[in-house]
């Protein structure tokens, strides 16, 4: 227990204590002292007598005589000290109050120190300096601020909020202060940038949290003189705030209002920093001596007195294993354990480097000490420790024995270990499980303990800051979910607190962890946990952007496929959940489109990297949702009875039932036609309606026949009027080759407005969630799509144009010119155009026939008919909303609009509803579908038109297509089949004889044209 506070009181102290057995690469890092300060573990007394008090010796250059006597008596009752070059300030070792010394202490010794109490009850913990002010942490976590410049001063507490704050610094006039759930805080002057919170101004007394650091778990802060430095479990330093001498280590001399991240060389892992007035010091695991910043004295140790920009490799100390560094203000101490040698650089006007004189040094070179052998001795025996601070213009040695106890002056934030995990399985039902239940608490509230409690080694070639274990983060979860308790107050955690601190601003990457061990607690897949849980993730991750975004993508697609498949599935799981629970709030639409917006991310990432399988992004239960009728109330400026429209809404998009009293209440807009003139009286209409919302609902009425109807009567419109329109005959639309796909002529004999009209009209059979065949080719779908067509777009556009260009593209024969011998011309839809200037007279070869392939395909899909297709597409974005359109894939929207013949007539026999006296084993009912099933695929593609108005089959397949059997009472054997067709109902007579039912069905599907 002795050698453990020792050690803790050295880490405080500023360098790194070795256990007695253990080698050096073993030891811990300490901590350091500012330039502008010091912080002592015992008296001063001159260098030229070290003092024999109790167990310590300590050496100090220069010496200070007159604060000798009295700082010797104070030594056994002394917790810490800290020094600026102004002022010593002593705490005592039971923490009740501090002394202040002014410094020089004048020759005679008599200024009288001052004593400075937190309050009667109230203990400190450890304290540090700034020029004018000191800061000191309360025992149970709080800090409070000591101005010297004002009169009759006293403490005032500065974070009134309820952090636990462990770990506090002074920079010459700004504060930091680490909290328990990692949380960095500052305040004070901030000219240069000093406090990091991304934006400049004088000063601020009240303490504001370093958003940029949000989620990195720090390990050690550390202020000099008008800049601040970071260091992360991780080993990644960052730097903020003055930077005229280079002292942040980036690369330029710009002074930085935020945290960035500092590159190192051959990803050495940084332990230790220390920042010295204008310049930096880091150490390596391996014992290397990294400086930057200003160099006028000497003190960056590269025998030169140039400032450096980056860090630089003390090479003066390469060779021996550095365990301790510490910076002056303008000098830097190392110390070399293995030889018992203390190297000092930099300035040594004060005499603070130990040479035995006031001149510079520009490399290091070992202090010359009074019992120099002694020191060498004492460093290789397991009873004493070395405490070494450089503060101010002073460099400070002192021996402590190890029997001497030290309060832990320096905390770490809570971390998950394999000891804390058995320990809180087995202390349930224990005293301890309070305190248990507080360290849950602490560790699944905060992004940074829990991202700092799976950090593994780096490993030489990653480029990337982050650097987890996610195998010991899944099997840890596992485990600790197999108690309910813990499971419960996980959940709880996230919801209540961690989800509300997700740091999707931060730009480092490190920051990102906690995004990636989420996913891997069990909680997370918790089906009850969907909206607690799973929404608000999506949420953070939704908002991020630039190189986070870039980061999370290229993670997801490092990850196995199984992690992968189970991620998507997280998101799954929520979306239909979403659709169980609809509400339809605005905030019910908000969720479902972040949750869709994720499944987007994660199927752009398996497209490009991952190659899993499709359908694992398939969310069977959204084809009934496309959410246009939602949009469209929404829209809409229709006030009555909300909730009855909506669920009008819902009715249309197949969530729940119809019902036609609520049908009624959609706003909506009427067509009437003519059979013999659909197309004119169409475009007549829309030209009424060119101008207005179209989101609406359609109804749609043939004159001569039944009334509006909102199902079987609209399917059969579009069904007609697509027909018409895309007919060859009619020349709207040109057909490269013979039975082929359709595309826009580059002169069209119609004017632009009919486009923009035929846009409209596959706006609305898409919004009236209705599928027509309309022959575009996939080309067309991208392009709503934002997406650029390619030659293998082409191919299924013009099979003999495509095959051609794709030969060109394949041939690298050295007779290239002369086998084909094209120019950069083209002739498409009757007409020659050159594509690129004088086109027709340079030669396609070898070199620029990729240019030429594209050139051409992009003339075909873009630059040639650009005027029409914008008027199309202006048409079909009157109707749909852009924002909902591009949740779909380019062959998803094609399937959406066009529908599909993927028929599987087993399934629909199996889904079929049977009412009003008939069920499965009905005679007629057996005979139906025997005479069915005897039917041609185009005779029963007739039928199906027949039964629902088209003969095309929804995005929701025909699988989950639901016909309906009845027979009424005044049915009889001579009456024919009928069919209600907005609700798939069969009116079917009870037939009795096979012949009969096959001739009634052949009446039908020769009869799948018109209403009575």
């Amino acid at each position: 227990m002795v050698y453990n506070e020792l050690k803790e009181r050295c880490l405080e102290s500023g360098g790194t204590a070795v256990e007695p057995g253990k080698t050096v690469m073993e030891r811990r890092p300490l901590r350091r002292s500012r330039g502008g300060g010091a912080r002592l573990a015992s008296g001063l007394v001159p260098a030229s007598r070290p003092a024999e008090l109790r167990g310590a010796k300590l050496w100090l250059f220069p010496s200070a005589d007159p604060l000798r006597s009295a700082l010797s008596r104070r030594t056994e009752a002394t917790r810490q000290m800290c020094c600026t070059r102004e002022r010593l300030a002593v705490l005592e070792r039971g923490g009740a109050g501090v002394e202040v010394h002014q410094l020089p202490a004048g020759s005679d010794g008599t200024r009288k120190p001052k004593c400075i109490k937190l309050g009667k009850k109230m203990k400190i913990h450890s304290m540090d300096q700034g020029a004018e002010h000191m800061l000191v942490l309360s025992s149970d976590g709080k800090p409070f601020e000591y101005n010297y410049s004002i009169k009759h001063a006293r403490f005032q507490c500065i974070l009134q909020e309820k952090n636990n704050i462990i770990q506090i610094t002074c920079g010459d006039y700004h504060s930091l202060a680490l909290s328990k759930g990692g949380e960095l805080f500052a305040w004070g002057q901030n000219s240069d940038g000093q406090l990091g919170v991304g934006r400049i101004f004088a000063s601020v007394p009240t303490p504001q949290i370093v958003e940029h650091l949000s989620g990195v778990p720090l390990v050690q802060i550390s202020a000099g003189e008008a800049h601040s430095m970071a260091l992360s479990m991780s080993g990644n330093i960052y730097s903020w705030g003055r930077n005229d001498c280079g002292q942040l280590g980036l690369g330029h001399t710009d002074n930085k209002d935020s945290p960035s991240l500092i590159e190192m060389l051959d990803n050495q892992k940084v332990e230790f920093l220390a920042c010295g007035g204008s310049h930096t010091a880091l150490l390596t695991k391996g014992g290397l001596v990294f400086t930057f910043g200003a160099g006028k004295y000497g003190q960056l140790g590269h025998n030169s007195t140039q400032n450096e920009l980056r860090p630089c490799l003390v090479t003066g100390l390469v060779g021996n294993r550095v365990t301790q560094i510490a910076c002056g203000r303008q000098h830097t101490l190392a110390y070399v354990s293995d030889l018992g040698k203390v190297f000092s650089f930099g300035s040594g006007k004060e005499g603070q480097l130990g040479n035995g004189g006031t001149h510079n040094q520009l490399i290091p070179c070992p202090m010359k000490l009074s019992s120099d052998e002694e020191l060498a001795f004492e460093s290789h025996t397991s009873e004493k420790e070395l405490i070494m601070i450089a503060g101010g213009d002073q460099s400070i040695l002192l021996w402590v024995e190890k029997e001497n106890s030290y309060v832990n002056l320096r905390r770490r934030i809570p971390t998950l270990n394999e000891g804390t995990v058995k320990r809180w399985i087995a202390d349930v039902g224990t005293k301890q499980w309070q305190n248990t239940k507080r360290e849950i608490r602490e560790i699944f509230s905060s992004p940074a303990c829990l991202a700092g409690s799976f950090l593994r080694e780096r490993i030489a070639e990653e480029t990337m800051s982050l650097h987890l274990d996610l195998n010991a983060a899944r099997d840890t979860f596992k485990e600790l979910t197999q108690k309910d308790w813990i499971t419960n107050m996980i959940t709880t955690c996230l919801r209540d607190t961690l989800f509300k601190n997700l740091p999707f601003h931060s730009p480092h990457q490190e920051a990102l962890g906690v995004f990636f061990l989420l996913p891997e607690c069990p909680v997370m897949h918790d089906y009850n946990n969907w909206e607690s849980l799973v929404v608000p993730f999506a949420e953070a991750l939704y908002k991020m952007r630039g190189q986070s975004s870039e980061v999370l993508e290229e993670y997801w697609a490092s990850l196995q496929g199984s992690a992968f498949i189970r991620l998507v599935h997280m998101f799954k799981t929520a979306v239909i959940a979403q659709l169980n629970y609809w509400a339809g709030t605005t905030e019910n639409n908000c969720h479902i489109k972040t949750l869709l917006e994720m499944l987007k991310k994660l199927h752009r990432v398996n497209q490009t990297k991952c190659q899993l399988p499709e359908n694992i992004f398939q969310v069977n239960e959204l084809t009934h949702l496309l959410d246009f009728y939602e949009d469209a109330y929404r829209r809409s400026i229709w006030k009555k009875d909300a909730e009855k429209r909506w669920r009008a809404c819902m009715s249309l998009a197949g969530i729940v039932e119809q019902e036609r009293s609520e049908l009624a209440l959609l706003p909506t807009f009427h067509l009437t036609v003519r059979r013999s003139h659909l197309i004119e009286d169409v475009l007549n209409q829309l030209n009424q309606f060119e101008n207005e919302d179209l989101r609406r609902e359609l109804q749609v009425s043939f004159s001569g026949e039944i009334g509006y109807n909102s199902g079987g009567v609209r399917a059969e419109f579009f069904r007609c009027l697509f027909e018409e329109m895309t007919r060859p005959e009619y020349g709207m639309f040109t057909y490269p080759e013979e039975a082929s796909y359709m595309w826009f002529p580059v002169k069209p004999k119609f004017e632009k407005k009919s486009y923009f009209f035929f846009g409209v009209l596959c706006g609305l059979c898409l919004f009236s969630r209705n599928v027509a065949n309309i022959p575009f080719p996939l080309a067309l779908f991208k392009k709503l799509l934002d997406q650029v067509p390619s030659l293998e777009d082409l191919k299924e556009l013009s099979p003999v144009l495509g095959k051609s260009l794709q030969t060109l593209l394949d041939d690298e024969g050295d007779d290239f010119g002369e086998v084909f011998h094209i120019h950069f011309n083209v002739h498409w839809d009757k007409n020659d155009v050159d594509l690129i200037p004088n086109g027709s007279h340079i030669t396609v070869d070898r070199a620029n026939k990729r240019d030429y392939v594209s050139k051409y395909v992009s003339y075909i899909f873009n630059i040639s008919v650009k005027a029409v297709y914008e008027e199309f597409q202006r048409g079909f974005y009157k109707v749909c909303d852009k924002e909902i359109i591009e949740f779909f894939h380019p062959e998803e929207l094609k399937d959406a609009i066009i529908g599909n013949t993927d028929y599987d007539w087993e399934t629909f026999e199996k889904n079929a509803r049977y009412e009003q006296g008939y069920d499965s084993s009905h005679p007629t009912i057996v005979m139906f579908w025997k005479a069915l099933h005897k039917l041609t695929s185009e005779e029963k593609k007739k039928f199906l038109a027949f039964l629902t108005g088209t003969d095309r089959i929804q995005l929701i397949g025909l699988k989950n297509m639901k016909i309906t059997f009845r027979c009424p009472e005044d049915l009889n054997e001579k009456d024919p089949i009928r069919a209600q067709t907005c609700f798939s109902v069969l009116y079917l007579p009870k037939y009795s004889t096979m012949e009969r039912v096959e001739e009634a069905l052949q009446v039908a599907i020769n009869s799948n044209r018109g209403f009575g």
